[in-house]
């Protein structure tokens, strides 16, 4: 059986109308977010280095294009290899938990209900309640109360590794379309300017969805966007040459 039907299991059988909470977007948000974010920063950032150096605008685009379809794999590459080995260490706890019921039922029974009592539950009554998910599914009640996991948070690789490379696709998106359109002179002003109102929309927009402060959640991913545009044009200007 794998993780996300084992957790499930002990979730029980969900009610006609099942609250919905913030949290249970966390898996999709978090890589969504980090990858719309890194679209536009690495990109813009990047053509805004090339331009720095003086390239023309078809040099730019080229070097835009390319970290698009690079930063997109990698974002991909990197969600699904580490969200991956975080379903094989829950796995692997599992497989300890497993081991541990089977050898000694009854220990791992008063280790359930210590954990109760903790959270407030007199002894009797963590007892019963013990006695009563080990009954139904004693690896589930373990799983979620003992090692933490929970349905709601279950590491989804391949859902992680699809949100990143696509939102970083169209995050990344957004400063190459402002190549497209700025003028020449002022353009690194222009792609600068524009890509700090993307970030600004996308920091308002996943703070909002994740419950928080649409304004705290801009502010922070612009001050970052915008450190990171300056460092890179510093570098271009530096080392820029004059292109034919």
């Amino acid at each position: 059986m794998s993780l996300q039907s084992e957790a499930r299991a002990g979730a029980g059988a969900a009610p006609a109308a099942r609250e919905r909470h913030r949290s249970e977007r966390i898996g999709w948000l978090r890589a969504a977010v980090l990858g719309a974010n890194d679209g536009i920063v690495s990109t813009a950032s990047l053509v805004i280095g090339i331009a720095a150096a003086q390239a023309d605008r078809r040099q730019i685009l080229v070097a835009g294009v390319a970290g698009l379809v690079a930063g997109a794999m990698s974002m991909a590459a990197g969600e699904y290899v580490s969200v991956s080995s975080q379903v094989d260490t829950e796995l692997a706890d599992l497989d300890i938990e497993r081991g541990h019921l089977a050898a000694d039922p009854i220990f791992e029974r008063d280790e359930l209900a210590a954990i109760y009592v903790a959270r407030g539950l007199d002894a009797a009554l963590a007892q019963d309640v013990a006695d009563q998910l080990m009954a139904h599914d004693a690896l589930a009640a373990h799983a979620r109360d003992e090692l933490g996991f929970s349905h709601v948070m279950i590491a989804r690789p391949v859902q992680a590794a699809l949100a990143s490379a696509a939102s970083f696709a169209v995050g990344a998106a957004l400063p190459l379309s402002t190549v497209t359109a700025a003028p020449e002179r002022g353009m690194i002003l222009v792609i600068a300017a524009a890509s700090l109102l993307f970030l600004a929309g996308l920091g308002a927009v996943a703070a909002r969805a994740g419950g928080a402060r649409p304004v705290r959640g801009a502010l922070r991913v612009t001050l970052w966007g915008a450190l990171a545009m300056a460092f890179t044009a510093a570098v271009g200007w530096a080392f820029g040459i004059s292109v034919a």
